[in-house]
Formats: structure tokens, C-alpha cells, sequence
């Protein structure tokens, strides 16, 4: 069989200087390694393949444009202008099957379509300038539901017709005013008991009051939401005869929880129980972010997030009766009404109408719930996960129903994300995946027959995809290179557009035979220097860890670039916590990995550790660190000094580490709790305190600052700072968003205080979270470099004379 990757894409002897190996080079980043292809869809014909994209060379800065390439060899991407794309987009964009499976409906820039899929014909059903969105089929397939401002309405596809089904108004109801006691009621009877005027117009009143609830009542029923709450989603049942509505009050939501390298958000965003959970705060107090650097020459205020902890909203479920316009409240946390959730929404409905899945989770993050609700109102479970750490883990958003009516759904109840199904009602339940791996994710086809899965079954450190039967069974692997695929099937299922790469190759995207066959490269988009050097792939060792388990870590070593080793080691610390970097394929850490080389080019050894939680390997994996970040993480990392003492005679003052975000963070844990173990290090944007994070992240992992104070103070660096020995470099944005810059200024004063000398901190007035700009990445590396060069480099103040 051909190889997926061209011969000229390997690793392979380059001409000598046909890439600039310097840290303003690799710091271009995208302008050497591309830009990933994304959102590949296919046209209705099978014969075109659109996607955003970048072309090979483009600026750091250039914008991902619309583009679209024919599926056959030889065919280069081209440009595709606002006005194609405006003409496609209905075809390209996702929607809902008919339950006959003849016709999609999907919503674009906030107009409804409809889809015939024999014929690929297009018939546009609104222009307003109002969005109208969330379209699904009615039971039948005659009409179509959509959204439109807040309420739910209905077309008939066959004459137009168009009605509204719902009229859901904030709260509370206008009431009639009361009549009045005492000394007025007294004097209001006299007025009545006088004059004719004032009879006549009550008689009036009274009239107009009786027609109008007449009226209203052969009408739409208004439906007021209870006081204080607002509406959150509403989602008809395709039978027309019931809507399930979630609402929030309280503060509208949380902060991000990561981005740019930042961290995974775990479970959820709402607090414990509003105003008490803050203490009786009553209101949440955002973060400011100062932009310095401004068109305006002011100063600029950036709002952001919240703190962990502090006042968050709450939701709840209701049933509406279209026909009557009863709200009734629906308790989807266990059956209880009277204890909040968070994340409350619909995942989806049964063809027919009779039942819905409605996802929710507590506040504390510990469960997770699967509910289906019926024509009655009757709430069943359908699985609730519970976890004494907190609930997470990928696939947690899998779920739908299967044509017998079955529900299938993802979790993690086994200590692995894998598929399940169950009867509504939660009984029969019969796992449909198992084994010490994890599905990534899952789709069902449209007939609903079969799944396309992404795995690490053949090993955490590959991801493949596969074809199940949906009712279980085994799987085809229907990808075959070594690595990371991302696929996405043809209209007719004959073939399937795959975003590839290895670990030194870049993504690009192929389409190929529904059996692995026929291979075709669509996209180049690597530049011709990056393309003319040797790049690594990195070896994946095994680390004992003190408690037994083996930790894996991607390794650099000088022999592999031609370098002597010169007695020095390097960490690299990864972000985000729960993220995956330990693999055969493209890390999301593009320039990290090129520096990484550069540091091995010098005679480092650079090892990247999938310290525990980590993703990939499990819920013990991704809760080891429940109660305490910086303890079994950095226990990983010191057992990884010894490793590097043991094998390869590194002397522990002379190992460095450095990492952004979450990576920091450990970098400063490590520097302050375990300074025998480590000789340097780089902290970049850096957590140091998380009591100053978000909620939906920090929240799960050590729960409310207020209630687990031992779980912050030993998982804060600022409260460690004392015990720094060795030279720290810190790095951060004035404008992080994510973390604020407040952090490191809280932990600067901490250092100065504390009489600490050997630190720095370097600052960058106009970066987020993830750096953009070239010449901020350059200086930072640049001060990375040079950190450990004069620290533990072969002759730096830590190497032995």
C-alpha cells in the first residue's frame, strides 16, 4: 500500500541553511507550519471539498479564508469568494434529517433552509432580519419548528402556513390590582354607591377585561416565567404537543475557561447555591483587564471573568403544554425541584416526539445526569455519573437516540469514555465500547444504523477512526497511517476527507476510499523551508513514577540532531492541565516542538512529560490531581529528574524547566516545593494563585475557596514563594484575559518582599493569553534560551567546573 505521506515530506537530509534555525525563525510559527485545514464538508455531488484554510507562506497574521479543492489527484486548493460561499453554504452547512431521510433543514447567518438530497436542489424558507434558528422536523416531516426572538414557531413545508406556538414572557404575571381595605376600600364603596360615572366605567372595565381573557383564551397562551428567571433554550417537541424550556437566574455565567494554551474547562461553570455559595455576596464582582496600548492613547478597561466562588447562576427545566400553556417544573437533578443545576439544555428529541434527553449536572461538579422526559411530564434517569473527584471526560457530549428508540450516550462510569445504550427509562443497560482506551468521539450515521468513532484504541498515543454497528460489536478501523486523523465521510459514505499528520508532518488534508485506499493529498500547507529540513520524531519513553504507575514523555535527544550532550536536560512543562501532548502525531505546540529541537541541537535533553492529568488515559489519570494541583503532577516531573539523573547522569541542578499557562504554573510548583530536584526554570502566564482563576475550571478540581481552603493554599504557588533557590525567569501579557496579569503582579510583590533576587519578570503590553505576535514570541524564547545557557547550560553558574 502507498504511503499516506509523500516522500517529500519526511524526514530527510536538507541542503545546509534552507531553514534559518533560529529562535526568530521558529517563532514565525504558522508562516513555517501551516494553518490545520478546518470544517471540511463535503458538496451535495461528492466531487468538492471545502474548507478554511490558509495557503502555504501566508503572514502570521493572514486571516483562514474560504477555500474548496476537487477530490481528485492533482487538484489544488482555490479561493472561494463571499459570493460562492453565500451560494454553498446551505449545502455545506450542518442540519437535521426528515425522519424519511430525503431532506435537510439547517439555519445560515440566521435564515432557514431546506435541502433535497436526492437532487441537491436548495429552497430557501425565510429572509428577515430577524435569526431564525435550532430547525427540526415536525413528527410527520410536514412542518418544520424554529426559533425565532426567544419563541417557537412552525412552517408547513407544503402551503407556507407559518404559527407561532409559544409566547413565553419574563415574569411575573400582571395581576389585577387589589381592591383596597380599610379607610379606602370605604371611601372607593362611597364613590360607587353616588355616581353613575363611576359604576359605568367599572361596568366598562369589567367588560373589556372579560373579552380580552376570552380572546386570549381562544389564542396563544401567554406563558410568564417565574419571577427573577430568564430564558435560557426552548426546544419543541417535533409532535407538537409539549416544549421543554431551561431558564438562568442570577448572574449571567463565568469567565472563559481557557483558549490560547489555557486550560480545559472541567465539568461545568455554575455555582454552589448562588448568594450563599459567595457568602452572601449577592452579586458577582467581574475582574478588569487595563489594555495599555490603545488607538485611542487611554488607557482602556477589558471586562473579564469572575472569580471561582463567587456569585454564580443557577438553571432549571420546565415542561410547557402548548395546548394550555402549564409550565411545570422539572426536576432533573434526581427528581428534585428544589435543588438548582448547571448546563441544563435538551440533546435531543425522539423522532416520533415522545421523549427528550436533558442534560444537567450539580453545582459541585460531582454529577452528572441523563434524563428523559415524556408526554406526561414523567422524568426518568437514564444514567447518572457520579465521581467523589469531579465529573469530566471526553465524549461527554455524545448522546441521541437510536431508531428503536433506545438512547445512546457517552461516559466515563467505567474509568474510560465509552459508549453506552439504555432504554429511556434507564433499564438494559448494555455498553456498546469497552477496554482501557477512550472514544474521543462519536457521530451516528444518518440511517442510524452504524457510528463513526475516533479512538485511542490502538494506542493512547494514535488516534483512529472506526465503523460500528449501532448496536455494538466490533469495529473497523477505517484509517490506516500511523498517527493523528480527523475524518469526515462523503455524502454517499464511499469516501472521507482526512486531516492527518505525525508527529513531524504537519495536518494537511486527504481524501480517501471508505477502505483505506486510494490516498489522495489535497493540501500543502508547510513552507518550502520547513519542508527542506530534517524535523524530529520525537521517541516516546516510559518514566517510573514513585507510585508505581509508568508516566510516558516525548523525548529529544542531541545524538538524534548530531549534538553532543552537554550534561544539561530540559522540561517542557504542557498546558491546559487536561491536554494531550504525549503522542504520534502534530502537537498543538507547534513552536515549542521546533525549540525543542533547537535546545536538543545545543546538547539538551528535552523530555515533554503526560504528567497525571493529563487527557488520554482515564479518570484516575485526569482526577489525580483532585485537592491538590502541584502535588501528583509534580511528583511526575520530580520522579522525571531522577529518571534523567539515573539514565543519563544529569545532575538534578542542572535540569530546567519552562511552560505556559497551567505549564507555568507547574514550572514555579517546582521551583519553590522542589528546588533540589531542579536548577532553572521558565514560568509563562502563569497561574499563582487559584483562588484568583475561574470558576467552571478551578471549581471542580479543588471545589470553593471558601469551603476547601487546604486544597488552594497548597495548590498556590504564591504561598510557596519562600522556598525559590534557583534563577526564575516570568513571563505574562498585561492583557490576559484568561489569567490576569494581576496574578504575577501579586506573586512579584510576594518576591520582593520575601528579599528574593535571583528572578525576573518580563512583560508584553499587548498579548493575551496566547501570544500572537512574532516579535513578542521571539523576545520571550529568546529569554528562555538565554536563562538556561547561563544557568545550567555547559557553562552556565549550575555546571560543574
Amino acid at each position: 500500500m502507498p504511503s499516506l505521506v509523500p516522500a517529500t515530506l519526511v524526514a530527510q537530509s536538507a541542503p545546509a541553511g534552507a531553514f534559518d534555525f533560529s529562535i526568530a525563525n521558529i517563532m514565525r510559527g504558522p508562516e513555517h507550519t501551516g494553518r490545520e485545514p478546518q470544517g471540511a464538508a463535503w458538496s451535495a455531488d461528492g466531487q468538492w471539498l471545502y474548507f478554511q484554510w490558509t495557503p502555504a507562506g501566508a503572514a502570521w497574521n493572514e486571516p483562514m479564508r474560504p477555500y474548496r479543492v476537487r477530490t481528485v489527484a492533482g487538484s489544488k486548493p482555490e479561493l472561494v469568494s463571499d459570493a460562492h460561499m453565500d451560494s454553498v453554504s446551505a449545502v455545506l452547512a450542518d442540519g437535521v434529517l426528515s425522519r424519511d431521510r430525503t431532506r435537510r433543514a439547517t439555519s445560515v447567518r440566521g435564515d432557514l433552509y431546506l435541502i433535497t438530497l436526492r437532487t441537491g436542489a436548495v429552497r430557501r424558507l425565510t429572509q428577515t432580519a430577524v435569526a431564525e434558528t435550532d430547525p427540526r422536523f415536525t413528527a410527520d416531516d410536514r412542518s418544520l419548528i424554529f426559533q425565532r426572538d426567544g419563541n417557537a414557531y412552525v412552517l408547513d413545508l407544503t402551503n407556507g402556513d407559518l404559527r407561532q406556538l409559544t409566547d413565553v414572557r419574563g415574569g411575573p404575571a400582571p395581576r389585577d390590582p387589589e381592591r383596597p381595605t380599610g379607610m379606602r376600600g370605604e371611601i372607593e364603596r362611597q364613590q360607587r354607591e353616588l355616581f353613575d360615572v363611576i359604576r359605568d366605567r367599572q361596568r366598562t372595565d369589567s367588560l373589556q377585561r372579560a373579552q380580552r381573557n376570552a380572546a386570549q383564551a381562544r389564542g396563544l397562551p401567554i406563558v410568564y416565567l417565574p419571577t427573577g428567571e430568564r430564558l435560557a433554550s426552548l426546544s419543541v417537541s417535533p409532535s407538537l404537543r409539549y416544549a421543554v424550556l431551561t431558564t438562568a437566574s442570577g448572574p449571567g455565567g463565568f469567565g472563559p475557561g481557557g483558549g490560547g494554551g489555557g486550560f480545559v474547562a472541567q465539568g461545568g461553570g455554575q455555582g454552589q447555591g448562588g448568594a450563599a455559595a459567595a457568602g452572601g455576596a449577592g452579586q458577582p464582582r467581574n475582574t478588569i483587564v487595563p489594555n495599555y496600548v490603545t488607538a485611542s492613547g487611554f488607557t482602556e478597561d477589558i471586562p473579564s471573568r469572575t472569580k471561582v466562588g463567587d456569585v454564580t447562576g443557577r438553571s432549571r427545566a420546565y415542561r410547557l403544554d402548548l395546548a394550555t400553556g402549564r409550565l411545570q417544573p422539572l426536576g432533573v437533578i434526581a427528581n428534585n425541584l428544589e435543588r438548582p443545576a448547571s448546563q441544563v439544555r435538551v440533546a435531543s428529541w425522539k423522532a416520533d416526539g415522545s421523549a427528550a434527553l436533558i442534560t444537567s449536572s450539580t453545582p459541585d461538579f460531582k454529577w452528572r445526569y441523563l434524563t428523559s422526559v415524556g408526554d406526561t411530564g414523567q422524568l426518568r434517569v437514564v444514567h447518572a455519573l457520579n465521581d467523589t473527584a469531579y465529573v469530566g471526560g471526553p465524549c461527554s457530549n455524545c448522546m441521541g437516540f437510536l431508531p428503536n428508540g433506545r438512547v445512546w450516550y457517552g461516559s466515563e462510569v467505567s474509568g474510560y469514555a465509552h459508549l453506552y445504550t439504555a432504554n429511556v427509562d434507564g433499564s438494559d443497560t448494555q455498553p456498546l465500547t469497552s477496554g482501557k482506551w477512550e472514544v474521543e468521539r462519536a457521530e451516528l450515521s444518518d440511517d442510524g444504523t452504524w457510528f463513526l468513532l475516533h479512538t485511542s484504541e490502538e494506542s493512547p498515543f494514535v488516534r483512529h477512526a472506526y465503523r460500528m454497528a449501532a448496536t455494538g460489536g466490533a469495529r473497523t478501523k477505517i484509517t490506516r497511517e500511523h498517527g493523528g486523523h480527523s475524518v469526515t465521510l462523503s455524502p454517499d459514505g464511499k469516501r472521507f476527507a482526512d486531516v492527518y499528520s505525525a508527529s513531524n508532518l504537519p495536518p494537511e488534508l486527504y481524501v480517501v476510499n471508505a477502505d483505506g485506499s486510494n490516498q489522495t493529498r489535497l493540501t500543502v500547507s508547510t513552507s518550502e523551508a520547513f519542508r527542506s529540513r530534517t524535523w524530529l520524531k520525537p521517541a516516546i519513553v516510559k518514566i517510573p513514577a514513585s507510585d508505581g504507575i509508568e508516566v510516558p514523555a516525548r523525548i529529544y535527544r542531541p545524538e538524534d540532531m548530531g549534538a553532543k550532550p552537554n550534561g544539561g536536560a530540559v522540561m517542557f512543562v504542557h498546558g491546559a492541565g487536561y491536554l494531550h501532548n504525549v503522542h504520534d502525531f502534530w502537537s498543538t505546540y507547534t513552536r515549542e516542538y521546533m525549540f525543542n529541537q533547537l535546545l536538543a541541537s545545543k546538547g539538551y535533553i528535552v523530555l515533554d512529560v503526560d504528567y497525571r492529568a493529563s487527557a488520554g488515559y482515564g479518570r484516575d489519570w485526569r482526577t489525580a490531581i483532585y485537592r491538590w494541583m502541584g502535588g501528583r503532577d509534580l511528583a511526575d516531573h520530580v520522579d522525571a529528574s531522577k529518571w534523567l539523573q539515573k539514565e543519563h547522569g544529569i545532575d538534578p541542578e542542572r535540569i530546567g524547566l519552562y511552560g505556559g499557562s497551567y505549564g507555568g504554573f507547574m514550572t514555579l510548583m517546582a521551583l519553590f516545593t522542589a528546588p533540589k530536584s531542579f536548577g532553572a526554570g521558565a514560568a509563562l502566564r502563569s497561574v499563582t494563585d487559584w483562588a484568583h482563576y475561574n470558576h467552571g475550571y478551578t471549581g471542580g478540581i479543588l471545589n470553593l475557596p471558601q469551603g476547601d481552603t487546604l486544597a488552594y493554599r497548597r495548590s498556590s504557588p504564591i504561598f510557596f514563594a519562600e522556598g525559590l533557590e534557583d534563577p526564575l525567569l516570568m513571563a505574562h501579557g498585561m492583557v490576559d484575559t484568561n489569567v490576569h496579569f494581576q496574578d504575577i503582579v501579586r506573586l512579584s510583590q510576594r518576591l520582593i518582599e520575601l528579599g528574593k533576587t535571583d528572578w525576573e519578570l518580563a512583560v508584553y503590553p499587548v498579548e493575551d493569553h496566547g501570544f500572537v505576535r512574532p516579535d513578542s514570541w521571539t523576545d520571550e524564547y529568546r529569554r528562555i534560551f538565554e536563562l538556561f545557557e547561563r544557568t545550567i547550560g555547559p557553562n552556565g553558574s549550575k555546571a560543574k567546573k
